[in-house]
């Protein structure tokens, strides 16, 4: 016997709901909690594997990782850093056994600046996956939005087939250029948006649909949309379910197991915010980049500026001390 609509959406907590809209992917390296909430995709970065590798559950892990940095030689360095891009790709390939969909790797934040050693360090973490049997259309390489990183983008997208997901995305430049560029995903940050203008503002509470950090996303899918760009725009870095809510609709949402948990629980009604056909309505007109241009309209923007040269040095810093770690 069929259940009503009306009597679904009695039953199904908000995220049940969230996922028939858009793609739903777990933000964290802990596999519980990828069980728990069965998500398509997962995304990690350094400061979410950092937390999990200090999990006694996944000493292995690091035992394994450090013990193929070491079996490489070379100077300590070197055998650091083989051990932790091992790191990374071993937790990738646990993730991928619970996931149907695609796992997020991230290139060091120390290469943001360095083109070719972004595309490099790419190309080393996909031939890594596929020693332990994972191919290349299962990982998403991510990537710091800044030109040098959007350029290796376009570089390992059209020359090696190699799938990136542009993070550290915070101005409507950086969306046009990555879009320009043809990678496969961008994942615009809400949450960290949000916290700047609180910090730097008068204004300290918004409403979801007034967030600063919302109407950042919703400008760039419906850019997307209106002039027919490939790429997946998935949602990031959220404070609240607000923020989440707010953007039903959005291609993909990258979440925390805690607002996950949230969402479960809750059993309002959702309905879309976003939608093709009203981004195609929408008046925004298209506009082209070169490196120049890109770099104004970035540095017009003072938040995705400051934002940007912070997401890079935190990331950073979580790679050392991840280091420090396996040392």
């Amino acid at each position: 016997m069929s259940v009503s609509p009306v009597k679904r959406q009695k039953m199904e907590s908000a995220l049940d709901q969230l996922k028939h809209h858009t793609t739903v992917v777990a933000d964290t390296g802990d596999f519980n909690a990828i069980d728990e909430y069965k998500p398509l995709d997962a995304t990690t970065n350094p400061s979410l594997i950092l937390t999990a590798a200090q999990m006694p559950a996944y000493q292995k892990l690091v035992d394994d990782a450090v013990a193929y940095g070491k079996k490489l030689g070379g100077s300590e360095e070197e055998q650091i850093k083989n051990a932790s891009d091992k790191l990374f790709v071993l937790f990738g390939a646990e993730i991928l056994k619970r996931i149907p969909g695609r796992v997020s790797t991230e290139v060091d934040a120390r290469l943001s600046f360095d083109k070719e050693g972004m595309i490099q360090r790419a190309r080393r973490l996909i031939d890594l996956y596929k020693e332990v049997g994972v191919g290349k259309d299962r990982i998403l390489i991510k990537l710091s939005s800044t030109w040098e990183g959007i350029q290796a983008g376009r570089v390992l997208e059209a020359e090696y087939g190699i799938h990136c997901n542009m993070t550290l995305l915070f101005s409507f430049a950086q969306a046009v250029a990555c879009a320009e560029a043809g990678v496969t995903l961008i994942s615009p940050f809400v949450g960290r948006i949000l916290d700047w203008y609180v910090a730097n503002g008068d204004k300290k509470t918004y409403e979801p649909s007034e967030d600063p950090g919302v109407k950042s996303v919703t400008k760039i899918y419906n850019y997307y949309k209106k002039f027919g760009y490939k790429t997946i725009v998935m949602g990031a870095s959220f404070r609240n379910t607000g923020q989440i809510k707010a953007l039903t609709g959005c291609d993909y949402l990258t979440i925390s197991p805690k607002l996950l948990a949230e969402l479960s629980k809750e059993h309002v009604k959702l309905t879309p915010t976003l939608s093709v056909k009203e981004a195609q309505a929408c008046d925004l007109e298209k506009i082209h980049l070169d490196e120049k241009a890109f770099r104004w309209h970035h540095n017009e923007d003072q938040m995705a500026v400051e934002k940007l040269s912070d997401g890079i040095r935190r990331f950073a810093a979580d790679a050392v001390k991840l280091e420090r770690m396996l040392k």
